[in-house]
């Protein structure tokens, strides 16, 4: 099998676990376990606690002591126990710290499955910008496939989603063991700035790249806001009598699965926008579909018209996405050495996945709690709340970030 299949198995599964319980969990939380707004945005905020510590230091490692794949498949054998124990926890404390244990292992696998397919992709003497997307799209299949999975089989308001990651989990410990051998970063002559791993903050130095850094922590905050709160959104709509039997509350996740679908069509146009208009642009229209992701919500609902508007907010999620993830780290990796490629990404991984969403998980659940009235959410005021914040965002970021891109650039 060649590399480029390999790698899209592994991307395979490692969204595949992801899909199975974040999009549906909070409902989970919210309908089945009565848990508080505060309490699941705090459940939800481990995610961003273990992406400040963990994928930049894994990330170190990989880079100047173990390799990749081992640090890969001990990460994923960790987040298969603490998903099986998971499982079986009802109290909001007891669970915050399983699921602080599950993310501490799970977010170092993001930075690394892209360190491992760049570190390939130069070995093969592929182009990163024009192949990468092509196999990072398999992700976003394999997370289709999972909510699909979860939403068919009735286990969105069950602790069943966490079962189907766990098993997931393992498949891919197994799979994890035949990937390709990354040789470690051996410099002859070392300062204890690189020895330690610290190589990756000298890109602070860099004006263009700080302020990158910066805004990818200000994004971050915003994509942690729709996968905590999105499901639970779709679900309230059971409140109402005239609602209760749509297919929207039926098979939310379903509805959920339309934006990867969209993330699949937009991976691929990555390529041809970055080369023709450089990450500047690239991010702003994403800033743009997130301000129209979190609006079109704001006023979608169960009936025809509503329901085109929830479609359209699906749909330019995946731009939203994929146009700052995928397009910001082949940015940083285009901007790196590859001798601290990892480190970089796990950085990367750090600003956006981790402070970002930290923050952005605490504050929307505050957000959600003081839009609650004797029980009922304003999500109209919740939505355009956000809206209003990833347009602020944008309008600072056309400002602020100054990169020149040409059109003869070949990568970025």
């Amino acid at each position: 099998m060649n590399i480029k299949n390999r790698l899209k198995i592994m991307m395979f599964f490692q969204y595949f676990i992801w899909g199975s319980w974040l999009t549906t969990f909070g409902a989970y939380l919210f309908n089945t376990l009565h848990f508080s707004g505060i309490e699941v945005s705090m459940i939800f905020s481990t995610k961003g606690l273990a992406a400040l510590i963990t994928p930049f230091i894994i990330g170190i490692i990989a880079d100047k002591f173990l390799q990749a794949k081992y640090l890969y498949l001990f990460c994923h054998s960790v987040c298969a126990i603490a998903l099986f124990y998971a499982a079986s926890v009802t109290d909001p404390a007891i669970l915050f710290w399983v699921m602080l244990g599950n993310a501490l292992a799970f977010m170092p696998t993001i930075s690394l499955s892209n360190s491992i397919s760049y570190h390939c992709l130069d070995k093969a003497n592929l182009d990163t910008v024009a192949v990468f997307p092509k196999i990072r799209v398999f992700g976003t299949v394999g997370f289709i496939i999972a909510m699909w999975t979860v939403s068919l089989c009735k286990f969105e308001l069950s602790n069943a989603q966490l079962y189907v990651a766990c098993a997931a989990s393992v498949l891919l410990v197994i799979y994890s063991a035949t990937l390709p051998n990354i040789a470690v970063s051996k410099s002859q002559k070392q300062t204890w700035i690189s020895y330690l791993g610290l190589d990756a903050f000298v890109l602070f130095k860099k004006p263009v790249m700080a302020v990158f850094f910066l805004f990818a922590m200000l994004l971050g905050a915003i994509l942690q806001i729709t996968n905590t709160f999105g499901s639970t959104f779709l679900h309230d709509f059971a409140k109402i009598p005239e609602f209760k039997d749509s297919l929207i509350v039926q098979y939310p996740a379903i509805l959920l699965s339309v934006s990867q679908m969209a993330e699949v069509a937009f991976i691929l146009t990555i390529p041809f926008f970055l080369k023709k208009f450089g990450i500047k642009k690239v991010i702003m229209i994403s800033l743009i579909a997130w301000t129209l992701r979190f609006g079109l919500f704001a006023f979608g609902d169960p009936t025809p018209f509503g329901f085109v508007l929830l479609m359209l907010s699906m749909i330019v999620y995946g731009c939203a996405f994929d146009f700052f993830n995928i397009s910001g780290s082949i940015f940083i990796e285009k901007e790196v050495n590859a001798d601290i490629r990892a480190s970089a990404q796990g950085l990367f991984m750090t600003m956006s996945n981790g402070i970002g969403a930290y923050f952005g998980s605490i504050l929307s659940g505050v957000v959600v709690n003081m839009c609650t009235h004797e029980g009922t959410k304003d999500w109209q005021t919740i939505w355009l709340i956000f809206a209003s914040y990833a347009l602020v965002i944008g309008v600072v970021f056309y400002y602020s970030f100054n990169y020149e891109h040409t059109k003869n650039q070949s990568d970025i």
